[in-house]
């Protein structure tokens, strides 16, 4: 069962039905889908995307998913789930663009490197970033991920495989740092069918 986790100034909360809405601005959002690499999606797709995380990612255990919550407010998603790029587990994350240049992004890693660590016996996790993603590859420097390969799609695209020891969390509530002028989209995964058939990643440098 996903559990619900915290850090100095976020709430990782399980989906629940009420939320759906919340989900769906998130990931019909623009700049969202732009730092995603996809197009905008149909709503009742995203919806879909939602249910499936209710009614069989949750009960079947297949990986953890949760909102992002700050003061209450949904500020955008996160997830740890097996990765078909490598044998290993991989990093998620999506911010909506009101919260991007306070240091989220950041929290919310070292947040999910600490349940990879503590929760599920990890000593590393992935992640995936677009080469054009200079903000997110920099956030990725600072937080300790080192860059094993490139992974160029059909289109010619170039995306940076990552990788970071699961102790880069540290223990205890994350301190995040000042926010960078760099500060922008964050990194994480990628895409997959074998996640949220569509549901992707974007967020914040930080």
């Amino acid at each position: 069962m996903t559990p619900e986790l915290r850090t100095e100034r976020l709430v990782f909360l399980p989906y629940r039905p009420e939320h759906e809405d919340v989900f769906v601005e998130l990931l019909r959002d623009e700049e969202v889908c732009r730092w995603m690499g996809q197009d905008l999606v149909p709503e009742q797709q995203i919806r879909e995307v939602f249910r499936v995380i209710l009614t069989d990612i949750y009960p079947q255990g297949r990986f953890d998913v949760w909102g992002l919550w700050l003061a209450d407010r949904y500020v955008g998603h996160a997830e740890v789930k097996p990765t078909g790029n490598v044998e290993g587990h991989e990093l998620v994350t999506a911010l909506a663009p009101g919260y991007w240049g306070r240091g989220l992004g950041g929290e919310v890693v070292r947040g999910l490197l600490r349940h990879a660590a503590d929760s599920l016996g990890l000593t590393e996790a992935y992640g995936m970033v677009g080469a054009e993603n200079t903000a997110s590859l920099a956030m990725c420097r600072r937080l300790g991920f080192r860059h094993l390969r490139d992974v160029v799609g059909d289109d010619g695209s170039v995306t940076k495989l990552l990788v970071i020891p699961t102790a880069a969390g540290g223990a205890g509530p994350a301190r995040p740092p000042a926010p960078d002028a760099a500060d922008g989209p964050v990194p994480a995964g990628a895409p997959g069918a074998e996640g949220l058939a569509g549901a992707a990643s974007a967020g914040e440098a930080g």
